[in-house]
């Protein structure tokens, strides 16, 4: 069977019926690595850190029909290494108490914001090796002089010729969301240039690849998303 992506988004301010809700439940669900790393940040950013890390914990949680607080953040980074006490890298859980105690949960997860927003994506009991990598953008960030330059290939470059406006800017984010999501999948992440991955005509990467459709993801209409997968039979709803 191939594996089922699941997507949540959540708008800006999610994680409770009223704004500041962050501050309350982050104490209590999250792990002392993240709270360490969200102290750091400045008010703006570390409410948006806060929502998308207790959003994603909550939508772990109920994929595995365990409470939120029973869950350790085990983040994986390709330098820094993997457990407790790393807050970054590729999102993970284990388990406390009970029999399955300090047990990885059987759970893909990834997480990308933009404008605020949160998008989720999580495979359940992934195969060996499976990976995978979303990623989110809103348009009006692609809006600069040298974007193109920085950020896209030659001949992603030459397909762009001719469009203007939205069209334009959207396109950038469709493309820059695959470029992301495949990063992500890797784990290789900016430390390749994204100018060197070209998206639009690479068959070893397109075929990993599709965009995911608002009606998928609950977004505004106008935002770019994408997932990779490293499981070619997922392709049914490959994206050109």
């Amino acid at each position: 069977m191939p594996p089922l992506l699941l997507l949540r988004s959540c708008p800006p301010v999610c994680s409770s019926e009223w704004p500041g809700g962050q501050e309350r439940d982050a104490p209590e669900l999250l792990d002392a690595a993240e709270l360490a790393r969200a102290d750091a940040m400045l008010p703006g950013t570390r409410a948006v850190f806060l929502t998308g890390r207790l959003a994603q914990r909550r939508f772990a949680a109920g994929l595995l029909d365990v409470p939120a607080s029973d869950l350790t953040a085990c983040y994986s980074c390709p330098r820094c290494g993997t457990g407790p006490g790393i807050s970054h890298g590729r999102p993970g859980y284990t388990l406390k108490g009970s029999a399955g105690a300090g047990a990885a949960v059987p759970l893909l997860l990834s997480l990308s914001r933009a404008a605020g927003w949160t998008l989720l994506a999580a495979v359940i009991d992934p195969g060996p090796g499976l990976r995978l990598g979303i990623d989110v953008e809103d348009p009006a960030r692609t809006d600069f002089d040298g974007f193109d330059a920085v950020a896209l290939a030659p001949a992603e470059q030459q397909g762009l010729r001719g469009l203007s406006g939205r069209v334009l800017l959207r396109e950038r984010a469709r493309l820059w969301t695959r470029k992301e999501a495949w990063l992500k999948m890797t784990g290789d992440g900016l430390r390749t240039a994204p100018e060197t991955l070209d998206v639009l005509h690479d068959p070893g990467i397109r075929q990993l690849i599709r965009d995911l459709a608002p009606a998928e993801t609950g977004l505004p209409a106008d935002f770019g998303a994408a997932a990779a997968l490293s499981f070619i039979p997922w392709l049914g709803k490959l994206s050109g």
